[in-house]
């Protein structure tokens, strides 16, 4: 309690916690229902795979480019918000950009639509939560608060506008993105009024961190070990996500006796499932801690693998909306164990760059690949029998996996991994 009433009195981690709920929820309010939007006829614009495919995948590759110059630039900034102020005006203008002219421009000029668009949601969305997520823990450390502390905040604002979006979205999905631009604008006055500058430093708080430049992202590619890794992503966590998002949705929503009440329900439940996520969150560790990394890793792909296929099996929208839990344990499991996994192999000065490039950095890479592909296949062969092919991918990566990864003790050239039943040497993480 005293711990609580401490983080109530820090300024730093009210602001950081405002910031993080307010983005989320102003992404969340039109991001779970994109796709969907995109597929529908009746009140979206009716795009086929293929085309969604294209829209996913070069937003994907845009938000590469943004999230290096983000990067980059907040390096040089330190705490200075010029980028959060930046990304916070994009969201404020998002009903404008979506009613007047991103809408307007995919109808009329496809190819103008989408690159357009592809310039403006990774500098207010997609790369804007690396931004935001980077920023806020850097203040956790400055201003000595923790960092998951304030992002779950950020799943709570995601889970509410997720809960919201599918009421507005049977209404009229303008009401989406107006409630978008909304957050937005209360995010852009967090950035420009609530200042922390006269919030005292924690004492002996970690130095500012160095963003890894282009050059020392490049030395790391030639480490045959982070291939393997970088395979893994590809095969598992790309397939995984091209399905979640650009797939899933609309044949989920198709389950049901109307549109109208699919999305409802998708709401309710994507809603539910960010909840339970972020319980996960603070749960998987204690797993973690129990079996490993290694089988936290591959227990999560095997969830992966399983929600796929259910959803290709299954065509009942009770037992389909089951098996769409499975992400809220699935997501945890890899993303916690893929982290740890690379703390735990490789050296620690490494991290956080073999991070971004075997994880982040791959994922974006493999949405460029994979989303029109994917997006013709299910445009040839329905729904459903692209769920077996991607869950056959992510069955495949699963297996290789289980040779390919290394045992937690293992080549162990970071922080040692400290089981449950072990007694953790000083320094030691787990």
């Amino acid at each position: 309690m005293a711990n609580v009433r401490t983080l109530l009195k820090n300024p730093a981690y009210l602001q950081s916690s405002t910031t993080l709920l307010l983005f989320f929820a102003s992404w969340g309010v039109w991001w779970s229902f994109f796709q969907i939007w995109l597929t529908n006829k009746d009140t979206g614009l009716g795009l086929n795979g293929q085309q969604v495919g294209t829209v996913y995948s070069v937003n994907s590759l845009a938000t590469l480019v943004v999230m290096f110059l983000y990067g980059t630039v907040q390096d040089k900034l330190g705490l200075k918000r010029t980028l959060t102020i930046m990304a916070s005006a994009v969201m404020a203008g998002l009903a404008p950009f979506f009613i007047f002219v991103y809408e307007p421009l995919l109808r009329a000029s496809f190819g103008w639509g989408v690159a357009v668009g592809a310039f403006v949601i990774p500098f207010g969305y997609m790369a804007a939560a690396g931004l935001l997520e980077a920023f806020s823990e850097r203040m956790s450390r400055t201003y000595g608060f923790e960092y998951g502390q304030a992002r779950g905040w950020g799943s709570f604002g995601y889970a509410i506008a997720a809960l919201m979006a599918g009421f507005l979205f049977t209404i009229n999905p303008v009401l989406n993105f107006i409630a978008g631009s909304i957050f937005g604008v209360l995010c852009l006055l967090v950035q420009l009024m609530w200042k922390t500058d006269k919030v005292p430093p924690a004492p002996g708080h970690t130095a500012r961190p160095k963003t890894p430049s282009v050059r020392e992202m490049a030395s790391v590619l030639k480490m045959p070990r982070l291939w393997v890794i970088i395979a893994f992503v590809l095969f598992s966590w790309t397939f995984y996500n091209l399905y979640d998002q650009q797939m899933f949705p609309d044949f989920y929503t198709s389950l049901f006796e109307s549109k109208e009440r699919g999305e409802q329900v998708y709401g309710v439940l994507n809603s539910i499932q960010v909840f339970v996520e972020a319980a996960m969150m603070m749960l998987v560790p204690i797993l973690m801690r129990k079996v490993g990394v290694r089988n936290t890793l591959l227990l999560g792909v095997s969830v992966m693998c399983l929600r796929i296929l259910g959803s290709a099996v299954f065509d009942d929208a009770v037992l389909v909306s089951i098996v769409k839990m499975f992400h809220s344990v699935e997501v945890p499991l890899f993303i916690l164990g893929i982290f740890r996994y690379i703390t735990l192999h490789f050296p620690a000065n490494l991290s956080a760059t073999l991070y971004l490039v075997g994880f982040e950095v791959a994922a974006q890479v493999g949405n460029v690949m994979l989303s029109r592909p994917l997006g013709s296949l299910r445009d040839a062969i329905g729904y459903q029998p692209t769920f077996y092919v991607i869950s056959a991918a992510v069955f495949l990566a699963g297996t290789w996996a289980f040779f390919a990864l290394k045992r937690d003790d293992q080549d162990v050239e970071g922080d040692p991994f400290v089981g449950a039943s072990e007694k953790a040497p000083a320094g030691a993480g787990t």
